[in-house]
């Protein structure tokens, strides 16, 4: 990665271009080679997809990787399908399960890899229920979070190190959860240039100016924190703060006052502004399980957490069969015609790093990185510099550049900091296979620790890696 840059992280959407424009000016100097891990992911047609609609490009590469054989046929397959719908000319596209065949000269490498996510959602979500830790998305923090990094974590650290002997001039796109412990275990490990990319700082930029009635394009904001729980610590509109009028409305809407039946929801996200001063970038039922507040007692769920990802408990664990089910289906039919595959551009990151850097062009987006770059300050001061923070990043040819921000609020700093001694602690059990450090990781879970005690913790801990042992190899 970039040393920081200086630059502070204000002014328009980095998606709002893509919304409204082509692209951005110039031609890439070269054909690229794009290596796609865990390439069976609902993630691959869509980011290739804007990878091919960038303006300019010269074609090259995409290399698919999936250790699922049939995924990865009806992928290749639906790829190539798309190269000759958009009508995107010079791109050839390889298959193969072993990525050490194919990352070899790689400018990016793009990783969705889940790992054993289907066998053990149910574990991850039923067994800390026993105790009482209820769950909506379990992918990010808590037991869920932690015995998903144990499983992804060591092996995406494997692909790294290969990256490193085959292509270690590439940049890492990672888009796999748990956002913050990959990319930290990552940037404490590996030499290669690792950038965990969301959808959230877009998503939430978008509802916070439909909310406010305000162009998008007009709005300016300074956001900045953790992967999931970064703040929106300025929200502007031609020098006018929003958040007063924001506040006014959730005012009526957690007292059961909405002015439409959608601002019923996002209870959770819509509390803590009014209790902290700003808004949070993640959903409610992510944000329900990142603080002791709202899932541990049953009063609590029932008054701010509401259906689906607005902090159903089981949620993902209930769908996520039903959902990998239901995105087979859907290729299946692209690849006979029953469903289009010809989608705009969208504003997922990754397509405007790659044709910034390729370009020259200088572009803005929201990133997660180490905090201590380089041996320079901390991006944000007020967080641990080991750790991994999301902030502006800038990028041109020069690659990602993270953007120093400078000290969050205290209250939403201590929110971080709440996340980021569990994370340092659980990206340290996978990257030492260490059942002590896994336990350690979940003493110090926000939620977790609220309703368990000490003993509770350990035990359950133990409980679910005697469950998954299976797809826990080395842990002692």
């Amino acid at each position: 990665m970039a040393k920081p840059s200086t630059k502070k992280s204000v002014g328009h959407l980095a998606h709002t271009k893509a919304a409204q424009a082509p692209g951005l000016p110039g031609r890439f100097l070269r054909p690229i080679k794009i290596t796609m891990l865990g390439a069976g992911s609902g993630f691959t047609p869509r980011l290739v997809n804007d990878v091919l609609k960038t303006p300019g490009n010269l074609g090259g590469i995409i290399a698919l990787v999936d250790i699922d054989r049939s995924r990865l046929r009806t992928m290749k397959q639906l790829i190539e399908k798309l190269i000759a719908k958009v009508g995107a000319k010079g791109w050839k596209v390889i298959a193969s399960e072993d990525r050490r065949t194919v990352l070899k000269g790689s400018d990016y490498v793009v990783n969705c890899i889940e790992v054993s996510g289907l066998e053990c959602v149910r574990h991850d979500n039923d067994i800390p229920a026993k105790y009482g830790v209820t769950q909506c998305i379990g992918d990010t923090i808590g037991p869920g979070g932690l015995f998903k990094a144990l499983r992804t974590i060591p092996v995406f650290l494997a692909a790294l190190e290969d990256a490193g002997r085959l292509c270690p001039q590439a940049i890492v796109l990672n888009y796999t959860n748990p956002m913050s412990m990959m990319c930290l275990a990552a940037g404490r490990t590996s030499s290669m240039r690792v950038v965990g990319l969301c959808h959230s700082v877009q998503g939430t930029s978008a509802l916070l100016a439909r909310r406010a009635g305000v162009p998008i394009e007009e709005m300016e904001w300074e956001c900045a924190g953790i992967n999931h729980l970064a703040w929106f610590v300025k929200l502007r509109h031609l020098g006018r703060d929003l958040y007063p009028a924001l506040n006014r409305l959730a005012r009526a809407d957690l007292a059961g006052r909405p002015a439409n039946p959608d601002d019923a929801k996002d209870l959770v996200r819509k509390d803590l502004m009014l209790h902290f001063g700003a808004f949070i970038t993640e959903s409610s039922g992510h944000v329900s399980e990142y603080l002791p507040y709202y899932r541990k007692r049953p009063d609590l769920l029932a008054k701010y957490c509401r259906g689906g990802y607005d902090g159903e408990s089981s949620f993902y664990a209930d769908n996520w069969p039903t959902w990998r089910k239901a995105a087979d289906a859907g290729r299946l039919a692209m690849l006979r015609g029953r469903e289009p595959i010809d989608w705009e551009r969208s504003w997922e990151y990754a397509s405007w790093i790659i044709e910034a850097r390729e370009k020259n062009t200088p572009f803005r987006i929201h990133g997660n990185v180490m905090n201590h770059l380089d041996g320079a300050s901390a991006l944000i001061t007020n967080l641990p510099a080991n750790g991994c923070v999301e902030v502006a990043c800038f990028v041109d040819g020069n690659g990602v550049q993270p953007a120093r921000f400078g000290a969050l609020p205290a209250q939403m700093a201590g929110a971080c900091v709440s996340n980021m001694s569990m994370f340092d602690l659980g990206a340290t059990a996978a990257i030492e296979r260490s059942k002590e450090a896994a336990i350690h990781s979940l003493l110090l879970d926000p939620l977790t620790a609220t309703i368990c005690s000490p003993a509770e913790i350990k035990k359950m801990t133990l409980e679910l890696f005697a469950a998954e042992k299976a797809f826990l190899p080395g842990y002692r």
